[in-house]
């Protein structure tokens, strides 16, 4: 019998990058839809680079909004390295939309009739380390009584399925209120921004796994942040909202026990 080759060869990129592992803010960041990045031996999935540039493979602008945000506020971030449509991770492994099959539009047809082998190498290989590495930083954490508000960053496609999508920001939140609420009231201040309660998406254990898992679970004061994608493709956008944030989410997380 061959040996299994691996996904992921040594000269392509980790499942994960974490920068300021030392962090001193309270807010540990994650973005699970980083990267449009696709391992080689997967061969781009079938799809064109016009394809795996566009909000189908990842969160268009979330990484740069999200480093910004770790270096204003000298916070940890942990980054997902690989495309989503290789496997979401902020999808529970074997659900539907893990290794999803269509995208909006577009059909995956690498993903079509995957084989267990297949599925779990790209679990064990991306999914897993990427989870392991949350829970290593939250668990240190919580040994050293150090307190954490997590905030998973994401963004948003202004039309999706052809319904325009107003809102420039939304919030995610389901059984702990208390971040969410606190920055949907500030966001709130400024009629312009359209700020959404669990808009355009809502979290449930089926479509959802960051925030049920490390945040829910651990009873962390959390919230899923999704910026809509046309306000930061760029730097000028990227920097206005990582501003923006910086300075609400600490008075957001004042008085949270």
């Amino acid at each position: 019998m061959l040996p299994c080759m691996p996904l992921i060869t040594a000269e392509e990129p980790a499942a994960f990058t974490m920068e300021r592992p030392q962090g001193r803010s309270e807010f540990v960041f994650v973005c699970d839809h980083a990267s449009r990045l696709v391992p080689h031996s997967l061969s781009s999935l079938g799809l064109d680079d016009a394809q795996l540039a566009s909000h189908i493979a990842w969160d268009i602008g979330a990484a740069g909004v999200a480093k910004r945000l770790s270096a204003a506020l000298d916070a940890t971030l942990l980054l997902q390295n690989y495309s989503r449509l290789v496997i979401d991770c902020n999808r529970p492994p074997g659900s539907e939309s893990s290794t999803p099959a269509r995208s909006e539009y577009v059909q995956i047809t690498a993903n079509e009739g995957l084989t267990s082998a297949a599925a779990a190498a790209r679990v064990a290989e991306i999914f897993t380390p990427y989870h392991e590495a949350i829970s290593t930083v939250l668990d240190k954490r919580r040994a050293t009584g150090t307190r954490t508000l997590l905030i998973s960053l994401h963004s948003f496609t202004p039309v999706y399925l052809g319904q325009p999508r107003p809102w420039k920001i939304g919030l995610m939140y389901r059984k702990d209120l208390r971040l969410g609420q606190a920055l949907l009231e500030l966001l709130r201040q400024d009629d312009s921004l359209h700020a959404g309660e669990n808009l355009p998406y809502a979290i449930s254990d089926i479509t959802d796994y960051t925030i049920p898992v490390h945040g829910e679970a651990r009873r962390l004061p959390h919230v899923g942040i999704e910026v809509r994608q046309d306000l930061i493709t760029d730097t000028l956008g990227q920097q206005e909202w990582a501003r923006r944030l910086a300075t609400l989410l600490p008075l957001a997380g004042k008085g949270i026990q």
